[in-house]
């Protein structure tokens, strides 16, 4: 590569001034006014000329001293030669130039995320469920070939086949032998004479299909189930992705999910509670029966065993807790109000003495908080 500096004569790490300076000394000296109109001075004078072109513009100057002459043809490392180039001389194709395989033209499809909606019952015991997704599907008129029928590919006349070519370029090492992708067939190593009409020479179209999935019991909001291979299908009919489902639960009107736990709150008469009673209560099973003890209190729990959500992957279920809400009655008439006054006559709570309860919520009301994010 020529040595502006040398030509200019200065040195590697002159000034911006000094570079100007020797330059304007330089092409007085050498004007065809001064110096007359010989061939050897006029050549040294386009020299001169270069030389400052690239030297004395700061960015051009800066890719000089990396190595390139961007006075050259192609403007930068030797005609072209990049950086790029360089590593895989030395990395990516050993041997100065060795040669590629040509690209497969089949590659994966992508993988696709359906939203799954789902009610309580649906994730707590499973459902088998059909859904529809607009995906690529192969081609049904070529196959995957990418050709019209009664035609095929055709290898490159570029390449002849390989899917690369080979140039020797001059660089600030030398001349050096680099591999590129083919430009003709973009690396394939064949072309498609006559692509198929329907897929474009794809070997792919849009299509809405129907895939069959099994949930499984337990799921929850935030669960994904795979189903490989149901994804779209590559270019030229290559392996198809993959299809992830990714489970919404519905808000359910009367139970709060904790986990694989289910929450309920069910309202009971004072006098009921008071007293005891088996109530009878709608569950995901059915109809369940609630024994209530006498003096049940409000708030108090009353868990049913595996009457909650499937546990996912491992089989069993979790539990349902009731939470008891004491109602406290008001008196419809006056034979009511006085038999509440009896009452309270019988137990000495005529004048009650006012107590602080402890200042935490119920179990339930610690619950709801939780979920709701407060």
């Amino acid at each position: 590569m020529t040595d502006y500096y040398e030509i200019l004569g200065v040195a590697r790490d002159a000034t911006p001034e000094q570079i100007k300076k020797a330059y304007r000394k330089l092409a007085r000296e050498l004007h065809p006014d001064v110096a007359g109109t010989d061939a050897a001075t006029e050549e040294r004078f386009k020299d001169v000329s270069r030389a400052y072109d690239v030297l004395g513009n700061p960015d051009k100057r800066r890719a000089y001293d990396m190595g390139a002459d961007p006075s050259s043809p192609g403007g930068g490392m030797g005609g072209g030669f990049g950086f790029q180039d360089i590593f895989e001389t030395f990395f990516g194709a050993a041997g100065g130039g060795a040669q590629r395989g040509p690209a497969p033209r089949a590659r994966r499809g992508q993988d696709a995320l359906v939203r799954l909606d789902l009610d309580l019952a649906e994730a707590a015991f499973g459902v088998h469920r059909e859904i529809q997704v607009d995906t690529a599907v192969l081609c049904p008129t070529c196959g995957g070939t990418c050709c019209r029928p009664g035609t095929s590919p055709r290898t490159c006349d570029v390449c002849g086949g390989r899917g690369s070519v080979q140039r020797v370029a001059q660089s600030f090492l030398g001349r050096v032998m680099t591999t590129q992708p083919c430009a003709a067939c973009h690396g394939f190593g064949t072309v498609i004479p006559e692509p198929c009409t329907e897929c474009a020479g794809e070997g792919r179209v849009r299509s809405r299909r129907t895939l069959s999935v099994d949930v499984p019991a337990g799921v929850d909001t935030g669960t994904r189930i795979k189903l490989t291979g149901q994804g779209e299908v590559g270019p030229a009919g290559g392996p198809a992705g993959d299809v992830y489902l990714e489970v919404r639960e519905r808000k359910h009107d009367t139970f709060v999910r904790q986990g694989d736990d289910l929450h309920a709150t069910l309202q009971v008469p004072m006098t009921a509670a008071a007293l005891g009673t088996v109530l009878t209560m709608q569950t995901l099973d059915g109809e369940r029966e609630v024994d209530l003890r006498p003096g049940t209190q409000p708030g108090q729990v009353v868990t049913l065993k595996g009457l909650g959500v499937g546990h996912l992957h491992v089989g069993g279920r979790g539990d349902l807790h009731v939470h008891v809400e004491v109602q406290v009655p008001t008196p419809a008439d006056d034979e009511q109000a006085e038999l509440l006054r009896r009452l309270a006559a019988l137990r000495g709570e005529e004048r009650p003495e006012a107590r602080l309860a402890a200042a935490h919520p119920g179990v339930f009301s610690k619950l709801r908080d939780k979920l709701a994010g407060r």
